[in-house]
């Protein structure tokens, strides 16, 4: 089995269903939030197109320790800067999986903070998590947009709003 190759077709089709989403994200509602509890709606979408580089840091590091690392949240506020994010996220990840072996994927990868082990699985695990959170995440913002009465592009076939219900 061509896992490697699944994964990229896999994260292609994710990424061409996310991006129709931010193509029609809203200006304006930032910091929309349907409950005190919820992410903002940028905050949200923000996460997401991070999530796209998540294969790329996945594939070339062992772990990720939010406290002892170089990473930081990016703040965005604008739909011409997620789309920035997810293409650039995109493509990383793309590339790194047309890299990688697939015995790179029976390694162990783990998210920390400050040395505490958080969640830890194997590579394939830790990417095939990664595209559940794109999906996950991406059916948040769909509710996001249709309190607001936005249009929703179809995910996985057409939308109720292209359906004419």
């Amino acid at each position: 089995m061509d896992t490697l190759s699944q994964f990229k077709d896999e994260l292609e089709t994710e990424y061409e269903t996310t991006r129709k989403f931010f193509e029609i994200y809203p200006d304006g509602l930032n910091d929309y939030a349907p409950h005190e509890k919820s992410m903002k709606m940028m905050h949200l979408a923000t996460h997401i197109s991070e999530i796209f580089g998540w294969a790329d840091t996945m594939l070339k590091t062992s772990d990720l320790d939010f406290a002892k690392g170089d990473y930081q949240p990016k703040h965005l506020s604008t739909k011409e800067d997620l789309l920035q994010v997810l293409d650039e996220n995109y493509k990383n990840s793309q590339l790194a999986l047309d890299q990688a072996k697939e015995e790179n994927l029976n390694d162990f990868w783990a998210l920390k903070n400050d040395g505490h082990e958080l969640a830890k699985w194997t590579k394939y695990g830790s990417i095939r998590h990664s595209l559940n959170q794109i999906t996950h995440h991406r059916a948040q913002l769909g509710v996001y947009y249709r309190i607001n009465d936005i249009s929703l592009p179809g995910s996985y076939g057409p939308s109720a709003d292209h359906q004419g219900f």
